[in-house]
């Protein structure tokens, strides 16, 4: 059962306020003996950014599949704009854009004959066809490039082309499987500037897979998927909240005398391996009078914020790994270098 910070309640499983993009209720897909998606349950509102974080092999793929009537599911239930992805299959591709994982481009078309062929498989009014074109080059910062063969873009350019001829027939939901897999952290973020965009000017929901941390954060809402089943459910800062509180490790050269004078002064500390820590509601602007109210020398500092490779850690006792979904066992974790 899915829930809000992964805990048992229902009626926090579904995003009841306002319109419903995406509903899914129950859904499960297997291959044979083995589930590849395990029940889950879970909506996207209209216009929401919404991300599924977790580690390659976790389901997010098979689930976007189902969401986009690539693959039946087993089990459960689900619409996407309105639309039952089994009995309405077709209007539901009517209403939806797709980006791969893999590129799907024609590199010996330009970008406007990418472009302008997408519209005609999508029935786009004739009279619509230039104008859309315009826009959606325009959304992603490719109008100087339309007249190039796409086999002279990079690998973030023809990116950000698939993203605009996702949206070329001005669908209600953008699914991004991995988005931004093999680009580099600049193109990345110049990437979610156009896709942010997409969303602001056009209104558009879009659903994300990926297992890039930062890329989560664009999220108004995360689910972190394992294993096929969804363990939490939450805003970013609602899940980073749910690990525990900021905290400011110290040494000093007299613990015993910091942690009477920190008690005194009503902070929350404790005895850690390396000394003290501190518990805290803004780390960065507890640091100063942390250290003037200690009384003693400081001989190191470290101030911690929970992020998502905490949630990430707590949830599943392990970390996503930056390539290949690989993940790092908790103990390993704790016998290496410790992160601050």
């Amino acid at each position: 059962m899915v829930t809000n910070i992964a805990m048992d309640r229902p009626d926090l499983r579904l995003r009841d306020t306002g319109p419903v993009a995406v509903d899914v209720r129950g859904l499960t897909k297997r291959y044979g003996a083995m589930a590849a998606v395990k029940d889950v349950h879970f909506s996207v509102g209209q216009g929401e950014v919404f991300a599924f974080l977790g580690p390659n092999g976790a389901g997010k793929s098979t689930t976007i599949k189902m969401l986009c009537t690539l693959a039946h599911p087993t089990s459960g239930q689900a619409t996407v704009a309105g639309f039952d992805v089994v009995s309405r299959a077709k209007a539901v591709r009517r209403h939806i854009g797709l980006v791969f994982q893999e590129q799907t481009l024609d590199d010996q078309l330009t970008a406007e004959e990418n472009l302008r062929f997408h519209a005609v498989l999508y029935g786009v009014p004739h009279a619509q066809i230039d104008p859309r074109i315009a826009r959606v080059l325009d959304l992603v910062a490719l109008t100087d490039r339309r007249k190039d063969l796409v086999s002279t873009y990079s690998g973030g350019m023809a990116r950000r082309l698939e993203i605009a001829r996702g949206m070329l027939h001005t669908p209600k939901v953008l699914f991004l499987d991995e988005p931004t897999v093999g680009l580099d952290p600049q193109t990345r973020a110049l990437m979610w500037e156009d896709v942010m965009r997409l969303r602001d000017e056009e209104g558009v929901t879009i659903f994300l897979t990926t297992h890039y941390m930062d890329e989560a954060e664009y999220a108004d809402r995360i689910a972190i998927i394992d294993y096929g089943s969804i363990i939490a459910l939450d805003t970013p800062d609602a899940l980073k909240a749910s690990v525990g509180a900021d905290t400011v490790d110290l040494e000093t050269a007299d613990d015993e005398t910091a942690l009477a004078a920190l008690k005194r002064d009503g902070y929350t500390v404790k005895r850690s391996e390396d000394g003290l820590t501190v518990f805290v509601a803004d780390e960065e602007a507890a640091v100063g009078p942390i250290v003037t109210a200690v009384g003693v020398p400081v001989r190191t500092v470290r101030a911690h914020r929970p992020t998502l490779d905490d949630v990430f850690l707590h949830f599943t006792g392990r970390e996503i790994r930056e390539q290949h979904g690989e993940a790092l066992p908790m103990f390993a974790r704790a016998h290496g270098a410790r992160r601050s």
